[in-house]
């Protein structure tokens, strides 16, 4: 079992990164607006050219691939759960790294998340 919380673990680890590469590379890309939209080929275009971007793909790709290994190992009903831990490191690293606000609602919800996570390890 411990083997598959770390495959877990690191799965959800390549999907935050991949998930924090994503928004570096549209925080450089800048804001898509409804003339982005109409000219979908050239915004696509510079989506896909941006390489943090690219690399955000490639790691959510590469955790969707340990995912399979976990689901091939483990019931869905544990390890699906255990998802909800990203929310809570994407929340502060989003606070760390791009300065977002983080609410008490928010730190609140953090919490009951990652009592939930603690609760569903245990069983």
């Amino acid at each position: 079992m411990a083997k598959s919380l770390i495959m877990i673990f690191f799965s959800i680890s390549l999907a935050v990164a991949g998930q924090l590469l994503l928004k570096t590379g549209m925080n450089a890309i800048g804001p898509i607006t409804g003339d982005d939209a109409r000219n979908i080929m050239s915004t696509i275009s510079r989506v896909i050219a941006n390489p943090q971007v690219l690399f955000g793909l490639v790691l959510y790709f590469i955790s969707a691939a340990v995912w399979l290994v976990v689901l091939s190992r483990v019931d869905l009903s544990f390890a699906y759960p255990l998802l909800g831990s990203s929310y809570v490191v994407v929340l502060c690293a989003s606070w760390f790294l791009f300065n977002e606000p983080v609410t008490a609602v928010r730190i609140s919800g953090a919490l009951l998340i990652s009592l939930g996570v603690v609760l569903i390890t245990r069983t």
